[in-house]
């Protein structure tokens, strides 16, 4: 019988007695629980075996009440750094956050205003994925069982088997002999590539500009009221790829992509949208989005470039993320628009 294995990610003093609900709740659906309680710390070292086991799982949960948590080096709390890589890893996610967490013991909610305001900014950027909310123990883990259920149904796992239950050790032996194969020989062909495809020069490319149709809020402060913005923007070819090709110097996964091709959006308003007579008087540009049809036409563009591939590199039979790669072309290509010259005046 296949079993599901379930990160379940939380704050931990504070909800004891919820995890406990949940633990239960998942054993009585067959799941394999993971959680916090395997790790007695939270370093650097500790956040690399999160990662992993978060790699291993099939689904993953959060738990939010009214404690936003131990923070990291870069200020954000190890439970929202846990929800963001899952997000990230191509995980099916659910949250589940406390319907009024300030009904909730003060001993277990955030006494300073700037972990406040943190669990707030969790708390939205929770319910932009889906979300379920809860008052009390027995309450989330009966929650917890009919949210999974569906998540089964939605995005069906890869799950575990007994050992009995796999192909035998001479299938697995061939079957790994032969990608190891497959790789050599796409490695071989990759080398080749040192040159753009044939056919690239009638490809939009180099200097020749792309216009990307973006949104963005600003803040009006004399009218006291906030403004959402269409605008289009326009950015070369080689500006696009300036900004993306260090993500994949070894992998980058899709929505490591996207968050790049935000950023250079975000980049190029702040540089234009401000000299324009129409935002005088605007600030606080933030929001900024952009249809999802732009940043695929750019993935098709500089793989059709011949810059960029998608990586065949062996990983977990859990993870369903699409990876992305230069190719040594495209490696070339980075190394030109970004190597700083030598100052020879």
């Amino acid at each position: 019988m296949k079993k599901f294995q379930v990160f379940v990610s939380s704050t931990y003093k504070d909800l004891i007695p919820e995890r406990q609900e949940i633990m239960h709740a998942l054993l009585e659906l067959d799941c394999i629980p993971a959680g916090m309680e395997l790790f007695p710390a939270a370093d650097e070292d500790q956040w690399s075996l999160i990662k992993g086991v978060i790699d291993d799982c099939d689904y993953y949960v959060v738990v939010i009440g009214g404690r936003y948590g131990s923070v990291g080096p870069d200020g954000i709390s190890y439970t929202e750094m846990e929800y963001k890589y899952a997000i990230e890893s191509g995980k099916p996610v659910i949250a589940f956050l406390h319907k009024d967490p300030e009904q909730l013991p003060a001993k277990f909610t955030e006494k300073s205003e700037e972990g406040k305001q943190k669990l707030d900014n969790f708390r939205n950027l929770a319910q932009k994925k889906m979300c379920k909310f809860w008052e009390g123990a027995p309450d989330l883990g009966s929650v917890v069982s009919r949210s999974l259920i569906m998540l089964q149904k939605k995005h069906p796992g890869i799950g575990w088997v007994k050992g009995d239950q796999v192909p035998d050790k001479d299938a697995n032996t061939e079957i790994l002999a032969l990608r190891r194969e497959i790789e050599e020989l796409e490695a071989e062909v990759a080398k080749s590539k040192t040159e753009a495809p044939k056919g690239t020069e009638n490809l939009a490319q180099g200097d020749d500009k792309f216009d990307i149709e973006c949104t963005f809020d600003s803040w009006h402060p004399e009218e006291r009221q906030g403004y959402k913005w269409e605008w289009t923007i326009s950015v070369s070819w080689n500006e696009i790829f300036f900004e993306l090709s260090p993500t994949m110097m070894h992998e980058a996964n899709t929505n490591q992509l996207w968050s790049r091709f935000i950023s250079l959006i975000e980049k190029e308003l702040s540089n234009t949208v401000p000299k324009s007579r129409k935002f005088k008087g605007h600030s606080n540009i933030s929001e900024v989005d952009t249809d999802r049809t732009a940043f695929e036409t750019v993935i098709i563009q500089l793989s059709a470039l011949g810059l960029m591939v998608q990586s065949t590199r062996n990983r977990s039979v859990k993870d369903r993320g699409t990876y992305w790669t230069l190719t040594p072309y495209g490696a070339g290509v980075m190394n030109r628009l970004r190597a700083i010259t030598k100052d020879v005046g």
